[in-house]
């Protein structure tokens, strides 16, 4: 038998706005009151109607976050930055994922409304006209993580994914390699189009034009990576360099190319991007793009916090810092 405020307010001999008052912390409780109540709340194990309160206060302090996949050692990271910060302001998340596919992203947007949370986090791929007018009808606010909204109208968090691009690149031709090979992403994500620009400028300042030999297009996942080595590997040209826009494809390539008998940095340099984990557990240990997963998601639930707390917001698109870091994989000069 579920126990309620009426059974607490009766063995108590208070009110029910009295022990309303007391779960949702009011101070104007009589601290001899206040006891009794909290002590009858502990003996009967009364535990209150989140979504009840939620309908009473307007207020369900329940975030709704929308991830591609959470299995992802990439997403895994941002949704810890994200519970972290959301834990510090009292709020709970619901988190789905979406695949990244758009009529389910659609989809998991109503829904996080229906279930009347207070604002939503969402992480994704092309984020459409579609998704724009739903994020602007939407009746609590929406912030973008790792995501990018061509229109910059919702707010969003990111780091400068071209740089990062263009330092990754430059860095390889620096090391004495005239044209690096690039394994990008086939989804067509404004991400990966920065990335590729990023890829394409530092090849057109060294006095390259880009080889469509040497772009092969994966899907961010191990297998991908392997498949990508083994593209680039085929021809008569080997590429002394390749530059990987994530690091779990670039452990694929990695390992496509010791399969095939070469030697990680020796034969070819390996570059990646995001500096997961899995960057410091393979060997040889990866050179990538350090971009801050964790921070991204504490600082988009931190602007998300200012939004549904109706604070001041200096700047809506929040670009934080990446940093270039040499390990293994790449000869050290």
């Amino acid at each position: 038998m579920n126990i309620t405020i009426y059974d607490v307010a009766r063995e108590a001999n208070v009110s029910m706005a009295t022990v309303s008052r007391v779960v949702n912390g009011n101070p104007n409780v009589k601290p001899v009151t206040r006891k009794k109540v909290l002590a009858t709340i502990e003996r009967l194990g009364y535990r209150p109607n989140a979504v009840a309160r939620g309908l009473a206060s307007k207020k369900t302090t329940t975030v709704g976050a929308i991830i591609p996949d959470v299995s992802s050692i990439f997403f895994a990271e941002l949704a810890r930055g994200i519970e972290d910060i959301a834990t510090m302001y009292k709020y709970n998340i619901i988190l789905s994922n979406s695949d990244q596919n758009k009529d389910k992203e659609l989809q998991l947007i109503n829904t996080m409304l229906e279930k009347q949370v207070d604002g939503i986090l969402f992480m994704g791929g092309d984020i459409t006209e579609e998704h724009v007018n739903q994020f602007q009808s939407s009746s609590v606010p929406v912030v973008l993580a790792a995501t990018f909204d061509e229109s910059e109208t919702i707010p969003s968090v990111n780091i400068d994914y071209e740089a990062a691009a263009y330092e990754a690149t430059k860095f390889l031709i620096d090391q004495g390699n005239d044209h690096p090979a690039y394994v990008t992403s086939q989804d067509g994500t404004l991400i990966n189009k920065l990335k590729f620009a990023g890829y394409t400028r530092a090849l057109k300042e060294s006095g390259a034009t880009v080889n469509e030999d040497y772009v092969v297009e994966g899907d961010y996942s191990y297998d991908s990576g392997i498949e990508a080595a083994e593209q680039l590997l085929s021809h008569d040209k080997k590429p002394a360099a390749i530059f990987v826009a994530s690091d779990e494809m670039a452990l694929g390539v990695i390992h496509g190319i010791q399969d095939k008998g070469l030697n990680v940095p020796g034969d070819i340099e390996v570059f990646g991007f995001n500096n997961t984990r899995i960057a410091t557990m393979v060997r040889p240990t990866l050179s990538t793009i350090v971009q801050p997963m964790y921070d991204i998601g504490a600082v988009a639930m931190r602007l998300l916090t200012k939004y549904m707390n109706k604070e001041d917001v200096s700047e809506k698109k929040v670009v934080l810092p990446h940093r270039i870091i040499e390990r293994d994989s790449t000869n050290r000069k």
